[in-house]
């Protein structure tokens, strides 16, 4: 099976502005494919932006909303998967919820965010209870998370256990915390033993200030491709032979004890 070429969309877009969001992640599409890439992955919130404040619950839509359909004519106008960060409306709640629709425009996967960041978040959203979501994409096993929900192991590990082969967070991760990019998440991927796409905004956005460095980890804990501070798009391989050279050589998996876990939950 050939290595899934994934493109990484590093951007802020422009917050509260929808249309201009997706004029950006169509360019981004485009250049992406033209890179021979196969799915393009966008920060969490990318359709409207994170710190919009009061215009969460007015943006917000339905998982096959207006925006929804929007980004399903991207992915088929150049033939490429889009994974992309919206705030979903389902009845009375919000969810920050990211969503996967394939190269064919159908959606595959929609994924809520389950740990809710700060105040900003625990004010606005609801929080998801599906911990593992998943779909198929070129023969490979993707899984969904978004931003914080990669800092707690249990999450991860859940999605190892699952058969996840590539697991997609979309972030929006913040000044001071960069060491979560740059350190904490080539390790969940050497310790579940699994790809990890970790894409960020980037800038000042209302009182945040984003840090970029979005990176594809691989399951060897090396980082295949990073992107720096700024506005960027970049490309790296899903190899699985090398995902399934590295779990065969690496015992995490096999050597687990569950019997002597249970107290932890």
């Amino acid at each position: 099976m050939p290595p899934l070429r994934t493109a990484l969309l590093q951007s802020s877009g422009v917050p509260g502005d929808v249309a201009a969001n997706l004029k950006v992640l169509d360019e981004a599409a485009g250049r992406a494919a033209e890179a021979g890439a196969r799915l393009l992955v966008a920060p969490e919130m990318f359709l409207t932006g994170y710190a919009i404040g009061d215009d969460v619950p007015v943006l917000a839509e339905a998982a096959g909303g207006p925006g929804a359909r929007a980004v399903a004519d991207i992915a088929v106008r150049h033939g490429i998967a889009v994974h992309y960060g919206y705030p979903e409306r389902a009845g009375e709640l919000v969810h920050n919820s990211a969503q996967l629709i394939g190269s064919d425009g159908t959606r595959l996967a929609n994924y809520r965010k389950t740990h809710l960041f700060g105040c900003f978040e625990q004010q606005w959203f609801t929080p998801g209870d599906l911990p593992v979501v998943q779909a198929e994409l070129d023969g490979v096993r993707i899984g969904l998370l978004i931003c914080y929900d990669v800092e707690f192991p249990e999450n991860v590990r859940a999605h190892a256990l699952a058969g996840t082969d590539l697991l997609l967070v979309p972030t929006a991760q913040m000044h001071p915390f960069q060491f979560v990019a740059e350190s904490l998440v080539p390790v969940r991927a050497f310790e579940s033993q699994m790809y990890i796409a970790y894409v960020n905004r980037t800038g000042a956005e209302g009182e945040f200030e984003f840090v970029g460095l979005s990176s594809l980890a691989s399951p060897d804990g090396a980082v295949r491709t990073r992107a720096g501070r700024g506005e960027e798009l970049v490309v790296g391989e899903v190899d699985p032979a090398l995902l399934a050279a590295s779990r065969e050589n690496n015992p995490y998996l096999r050597d687990r004890r569950p019997g002597l876990y249970g107290s932890l939950s």
